[in-house]
């Protein structure tokens, strides 16, 4: 069963996992105060189980910038998830605040012969594209984590280069932790948070997809 992002967003708040300022909006109204609320620029996002890949199906919006951005990009959303999945249940548009970093990866699953295992790596277009990425059987420790960070190519990215400041790796290795308990304790067969967006100021989960 594919879990609505806002579903899966109350597991990463049960964990405590850091999460981007966000509303889930019924109208464009409720979108546009909240939006004025935590500031522009902000994304947009359908929140439904039935459409995975909002990219593809052009369900998720960034960069935007007002008002009028913001209610075109809400009827838009809206009009391409229906055409998309006619029958799809559309809980709402999700209204997110603009989070910058570098994007990492870090997911789950169940494997036939290892059971539950956790993956970190590069995230966003570059999972696909370099596949750098970093496996470990859950459950792990705290030195888990550090190898699993160490041991992909980006990690030369992460803890600064030319002259860009480290992310707080600290906080990579505290959501990788909850990570593996979730794999553990909460039935999911599926799991990817990606992307994890990470900085010298932290690390956020911007997009959650989970499967139980």
């Amino acid at each position: 069963m594919k879990l609505a992002e806002s579903e899966c967003k109350k597991i990463m708040n049960k964990y405590r996992i850091p999460l981007p300022k966000e509303l889930l909006a019924k109208k464009p109204g409720d979108a546009v105060k909240f939006a004025k609320k935590i500031g522009y620029p902000v994304v947009l996002k359908v929140d439904s189980e039935n459409i995975v890949h909002k990219t593809e199906t052009k369900t998720v919006m960034t960069n935007i910038r007002d008002e009028k951005e913001l209610t075109e990009a809400f009827g838009k959303i809206i009009k391409n998830a229906k055409k998309h999945e006619p029958k799809a249940r559309v809980n709402g548009v999700i209204v997110q605040e603009h989070v910058r970093g570098y994007e990492t990866i870090v997911g789950g699953k169940i494997d036939p012969q290892f059971g539950p295992i956790i993956l970190f790596g590069a995230g966003g277009i570059f999972t696909e594209v370099l596949r750098d990425t970093s496996i470990r059987v859950c459950p792990i420790e705290k030195e888990d984590a550090e190898e699993m960070i160490d041991e992909i190519k980006y990690s030369k990215i992460l803890k600064g280069f030319r002259g860009e400041p480290p992310v707080k790796t600290k906080e990579i290795i505290d959501v990788l932790l909850k990570a593996s308990r979730i794999m553990m304790k909460e039935n999911v067969r599926e799991m990817d948070i990606n992307p994890l967006i990470v900085s010298r100021r932290g690390a956020k989960a911007v997009d959650v997809r989970i499967i139980k």
